[in-house]
């Protein structure tokens, strides 16, 4: 799909889950499993009543399940109470530069090519690549469509992840998401680790095959990293440390300190900044 193509068909999601999150959150919420199934049932009526095809809604709910891992990862995030030093020991920082340096060096034409569309150099992204999935090596292992519709069911944040779930359809209508995905527990998508809306709104066609494919194409991937840290102010050219211009586009990516501050080290480190 063209660039212009995917901007209209992004809009017209954006708004149509716009529309959709304020009528879908009728289905009742629940604390555990047991009306997780009468939840579904319930939410399959509503989204036909909301115009997502039947057909799509049969492919990609049918086989949900209730995703108790997704929920012990929504309850305990733990990593975030650490220190620097001991989150960047956790997550193997100094490996993550010593291998990301490498990467991009092997893989240079793509992100010169997407430093050029976007603005954003190699650094960041390959740090958030890295930590993210160990640059595409691990991904997750829950269902991605049970682990969003779990949260949509769990009443803590119901109505943001409805929003997701619609917008994960929307990716199985227009064959972007595999109804068997599998993902990380919070339903994040792919090598650089999406949640639905995100793929929505920031996804992007990196190797003009037609498809935003977040899991197989490091180049779908990078460059719709590259455009959300965009679509969060990022300036090209200036500077991504604490106090610089564009560390207020890397606090978009996640909301710890830690992780934020890990991106920008990292990613200076991997670009000699």
């Amino acid at each position: 799909m063209h660039r212009a193509k995917c901007v209209v068909a992004g809009l017209a999601a954006l708004v149509s889950t716009a529309i959709l999150s304020s009528t879908a959150a009728a289905a009742q919420c629940g604390n555990d499993a047991s009306g997780f199934q009468a939840w579904v049932a319930e939410f399959k009526q509503e989204a036909a009543g909301n115009g997502i095809s039947p057909a799509v809604i049969d492919q990609a709910l049918s086989n949900v399940a209730y995703s108790r891992a997704t929920i012990r990862a929504d309850r305990g995030q733990k990593s975030f109470k650490l220190s620097f030093d001991q989150f960047m020991q956790k997550r193997g920082g100094q490996a993550i530069i010593s291998r990301g340096r490498k990467m991009r060096a092997q893989n240079a034409r793509l992100f010169d090519s997407i430093e050029q569309r976007f603005g954003v150099p190699a650094g960041p992204l390959i740090a958030i690549w890295g930590m993210e999935t160990g640059f595409g090596s691990f991904m997750g292992k829950e269902h991605t469509l049970s682990a969003v519709s779990t949260l949509a069911y769990d009443c803590r944040r119901s109505d943001y992840f409805t929003n997701q779930l619609y917008a994960a359809l929307q990716l199985v209508e227009r064959g972007d998401l595999s109804p068997a995905a599998r993902g990380a527990a919070h339903g994040e998508i792919g090598q650089t680790q999406f949640l639905p809306v995100n793929v929505l709104r920031y996804g992007v066609d990196g190797d003009g095959n037609g498809h935003i494919d977040m899991v197989r194409s490091k180049a779908d991937a990078l460059a719709s990293t590259a455009n959300f840290l965009r679509g969060h102010g990022w300036q090209p050219g200036g500077g991504y440390q604490p106090g610089e211009v564009n560390y207020a586009a890397i606090q978009g990516w996640n909301a710890a300190s830690v992780y934020q501050q890990a991106i920008a080290i990292i990613g200076a480190e991997i670009d000699g900044y």
